[in-house]
C-alpha cells in the first residue's frame, strides 16, 4: 500500500542456495522480504476488488448530495407555518395507496420544508425494502411514491450504489467480493507500512517518503507517488477495512460474537408484551427490515405514540413510528439520527394501555457498542455530514489511485526487449525458504488465528505460506539432482 510491489530497490534478490540443494542458512531481513512478496501478490490478485470497492464507495459518499438534487420534489416542500396531524397525512397516503392499506411505519417531517414518509410493506419488493409515500405535512399533497431501503431510508439511486458497493448488485453471492476486499485491504496496507518503515530507516532522504520526490521519471516516479500517497491514506484504509469487515458475511458474524463475548453487544429493546427482548444490531439503521403490521393500525394512534415518546426520550426530528409487527408486540418509536451527536434512543409502548413497556437510551450502550455504531456512521459518511463525505471521497480516491499505481509499476518494469505485452517478474522467491523455521511457524500460526475471525484473510494467507514453502522445497529437491 505504501511502497513498491516490484521495485528492484525494494525487492532484494534472494541468494542462490548452497551446493547440493542444502537448505540455506536463515537470511537476515527475511520478514521484510516476506512482506514484499505478500504485498505484491495480494495487490495483484485482490487489487481489482479493492479498486471496485474504492470507486463504488467514493460514489456512495456523494449520494446524499446527489439524492437531494435528484429527488428534490419528493424530499422538499415550501415551508409552512403549520402542519396537519400525522393521522390526516396517513389517511391521505392510504387513500392514494388504497383505503385498506396499513402503514408499516411513519417518519414525520424532520424539519420545516421536509416531507413526511408513510411506509407500506409490499410483498413484491426485496428484503428490507418498503414503499414510501411522500406527503406534504402542511397540505397532505402526495409528493412522490418511491421504494426505500432499510432503516436508513435510502432512495433508489443510493440503494443501487449501495448494493454495487456491497455485493456488485448480485445479491448474497456478491458479498464475497466485498468481504475479500475489506479483509485484504487492511493486510495489504499493513504490509505496505512494514515495507515503508524498513525503507525509510535505510534512506538518507526521508522526506521523499512523505511526499513525491522531485526529478524522478518513469518507474521511480510512479514508485515515489505510490510510497508517499500510501502513508497518507494508510489510516483511512485501515479504518474502512475494519468497519467494512463488520458488514461482511462471515467475518462480520464472528466480530459480532466476539463483541458479545466481551460485553460489547448492541442492547435490544423489549418489544414483546410478555417481556422478551428483540435482537439488537448496530447495522439496523442501514440494512434493517421495516416492520410490517399484521392488522390495522389506527392513524390516530401515531400522534399519540409520538407524544408519549417525546415525553420519555425521543427528542430529535428524525423519528420513526412503527406499529406492532404481530399480535403481542409493542409499538416502537425510535430516533434514527446517524449524525453527531448520535441520537438513537427508543421506546416501546403498549398499544392497548398506552403504557411504556421499555426504553433504550444510547447513553446506556456499552463502550464497544458505541464505538461500533460511530464507526458504522463514519463509514457511511453520516456522522459529520458533508465534511465526513468529502473525507471518505478523498480516501477512496487515494486507495483507487494506489491500486492503479501498483499495476503501473508492475507494467513499467516489464522486459520490453522480449515482449511489449509481458508484465514484470514478481519478487524473487526463496523468501520463505530462507526464513527460520520458527519464523514460518509464527506466520502460519498467525494465519490460522486470523482465519478463525477473518476466514477470507487467514486461510488464504496460510495457503500462500504453504504453497510458497512447497514450491521452495520442490525447487530445492530438483537442484539437488
Amino acid at each position: 500500500m505504501t511502497t513498491s510491489t516490484s521495485s528492484p530497490a525494494a525487492a532484494p534478490v534472494a541468494p542462490q542456495g548452497p551446493p547440493g540443494g542444502q537448505r540455506p542458512k536463515p537470511q537476515r531481513g527475511w520478514f521484510a522480504q516476506l512482506l514484499l512478496r505478500l504485498h505484491f501478490y495480494a495487490g495483484v490478485l485482490v487489487g481489482p476488488f479493492i479498486l471496485i470497492a474504492a470507486v463504488s464507495g467514493g460514489l456512495y459518499a456523494l449520494t446524499p448530495l446527489i439524492e437531494k438534487a435528484v429527488y428534490a420534489h419528493e424530499l422538499r416542500v415550501p415551508v409552512a407555518d403549520s402542519q396537519l396531524s400525522l393521522a390526516e397525512q396517513i389517511r391521505a397516503a392510504q387513500q392514494y395507496i388504497g383505503d385498506d392499506a396499513s402503514p408499516s411505519a411513519v417518519r414525520p417531517a424532520p424539519e420545516p420544508g421536509a416531507t413526511t414518509r408513510v411506509l407500506f410493506a409490499d410483498p413484491s419488493l426485496g428484503g428490507s425494502e418498503s414503499r414510501a409515500v411522500f406527503i406534504d405535512p402542511a397540505t397532505a399533497e402526495i409528493r412522490g411514491d418511491l421504494t426505500v431501503y432499510g432503516t436508513s431510508g435510502a432512495l433508489p439511486l443510493r440503494t443501487w450504489v449501495d448494493n454495487l458497493h456491497r455485493n456488485l448488485n448480485l445479491g448474497e453471492p456478491g458479498r464475497f467480493y466485498s468481504e475479500l476486499a475489506a479483509s485484504w485491504l487492511g493486510i495489504i496496507a499493513l504490509a505496505g507500512l512494514g515495507l515503508w518503515i524498513v525503507r525509510i530507516k535505510k534512506s538518507r532522504t526521508k522526506k521523499d517518503f512523505v511526499r513525491p520526490a522531485r526529478g524522478y521519471r518513469g518507474y521511480r516516479k510512479t514508485l515515489s507517488w505510490h510510497t508517499s500517497l500510501g502513508i497518507w491514506v494508510l489510516v483511512g484504509a485501515l479504518f474502512l477495512s475494519a468497519t467494512g469487515i463488520t458488514w461482511s458475511q462471515y467475518a462480520g458474524g464472528n466480530v459480532g460474537v466476539a463483541r458479545a463475548a466481551l460485553g460489547g453487544g448492541t442492547p435490544a429493546l423489549t418489544t414483546n408484551l410478555d417481556g422478551a427482548a428483540a435482537s439488537g444490531d448496530e447495522h439496523a439503521h442501514h440494512h434493517g427490515p421495516v416492520a410490517a403490521p399484521t392488522g390495522e393500525a389506527n392513524p390516530d394512534t401515531f400522534d399519540a405514540m409520538l407524544a408519549i415518546a417525546q415525553r420519555i426520550n425521543v427528542n430529535t426530528g428524525l423519528v420513526e413510528i412503527a406499529p406492532p409487527a404481530e399480535p403481542g408486540q409493542a409499538w416502537v418509536v425510535k430516533e434514527i439520527q446517524a449524525a453527531f451527536p448520535t441520537e438513537v434512543d427508543q421506546v416501546a409502548i403498549n398499544g392497548s394501555t398506552m403504557e411504556v413497556v421499555d426504553r433504550l437510551d444510547f447513553a446506556d450502550y456499552p463502550p464497544l457498542a458505541k464505538l461500533s455504531r460511530w464507526g458504522i456512521d463514519l463509514h457511511m459518511g453520516a456522522m459529520f455530514g458533508l465534511a465526513n463525505q468529502l473525507v471518505l471521497l478523498l480516501i477512496a480516491a487515494g486507495i483507487a489511485t494506489l491500486v492503479v499505481l501498483g499495476y503501473l509499476m508492475w507494467w513499467r518494469r516489464r522486459p520490453t526487449r522480449t515482449s511489449p505485452f509481458e508484465f514484470a517478474s514478481p519478487p524473487r522467491r526463496g523468501v520463505v525458504r530462507g526464513a527460520p523455521w520458527w519464523g514460518i511457524g509464527i506466520v502460519a500460526a498467525a494465519a490460522i488465528g486470523i482465519g478463525v475471525l477473518l476466514p477470507f484473510v487467514g486461510w488464504t494467507l496460510l495457503g500462500f505460506v504453504v504453497i510458497d514453502t512447497v514450491i521452495g522445497l520442490v525447487r530445492q529437491s530438483r537442484a539437488a539432482r
